[in-house]
């Protein structure tokens, strides 16, 4: 499938998703929403994907966030109807249960942290620098850095993020100690390092990787209480035929006699 704003193939059980707007810093426009909307339907609904990898082009930009030059299409609506223009950018945001790998490189800044909210797992080359240009446009942030919270950044270094504007940046080694990313690699290693972890779980059964995933997500926003039972539904769900087969055999298991 060809695309505008993005690339997209699979191999292997592996789906890769690389936003293709380098010159534009990969900064998202109307068009490149509705293109990753469509391929992470493609990505949920297609059984023989087991995991995707999200990866940007371009040497100096992750993503730089939404494209103000392009224009304002997120806000032509009655007000009551408005929708955050990133809502849609992410695997979640799509019911993508599936695990995602995320590699960012060079700057990821303002919306492109939409991205990085709601991917699994999220490494970084080490010229990757994070940080919100909002406060320098008198512009609210508050969507990006709630994400952000949901990861487990800590709130005074949320803060810090959103308020400091451009003037200071996440540096990738602040990123992994902040837990904003779980490892920093050579830029030259970055998309063989993201490979190789997909690969890795691709060859897990995604049945059970995809009740983990959700799991997980889920209890984020549930009590302890609340998500441990729906941590115990989904092991009913996600492991009833390994159970029903060890039920079998000790059922069919002659008694030992002495």
């Amino acid at each position: 499938m060809a695309y505008e704003t993005i690339e997209f193939e699979v191999v292997d059980h592996v789906a890769t998703i690389t936003l293709n707007r380098p010159d534009q810093l990969n900064s998202f426009t109307e068009t490149m929403t509705e293109e990753l909307v469509e391929v992470w339907g493609v990505v949920r609904d297609t059984d023989d994907i087991h995991v995707a990898v999200l990866r940007a082009n371009g040497e100096r930009a992750f993503c730089t966030g939404i494209d103000i030059k392009a224009g304002k299409w997120w806000g032509d609506k009655n007000i009551w109807n408005h929708q955050d223009p990133g809502v849609f950018l992410g695997p979640r945001s799509n019911m993508v249960w599936k695990p995602v790998v995320c590699a960012v490189q060079g700057m990821c800044a303002g919306g492109g942290q939409y991205f990085v909210n709601e991917c699994d797992i999220v490494i970084c080359s080490d010229n990757a620098v994070f940080f919100d240009p909002h406060a320098n446009g008198g512009i609210v942030s508050a969507l990006e850095p709630i994400g952000m919270l949901h990861r487990g950044v800590p709130l005074g270094d949320v803060l810090r993020w959103a308020l400091m504007g451009t003037e200071e940046r996440i540096t990738a080694p602040t990123a992994l100690r902040l837990g904003l990313v779980s490892e920093v690699v050579p830029v030259d290693e970055l998309r063989a390092r993201a490979a190789d972890i997909a690969a890795q779980i691709a060859e897990r059964n995604p049945v059970a990787i995809q009740g983990t995933v959700r799991a997980i997500w889920e209890a984020t926003e549930m009590t302890p209480h609340m998500a441990k039972q729906n941590g115990l539904a989904y092991t009913h769900i996600g492991n009833e035929p390994a159970a029903v087969r060890a039920g079998q055999e000790r059922v069919n298991r002659k008694p030992t006699l002495r």
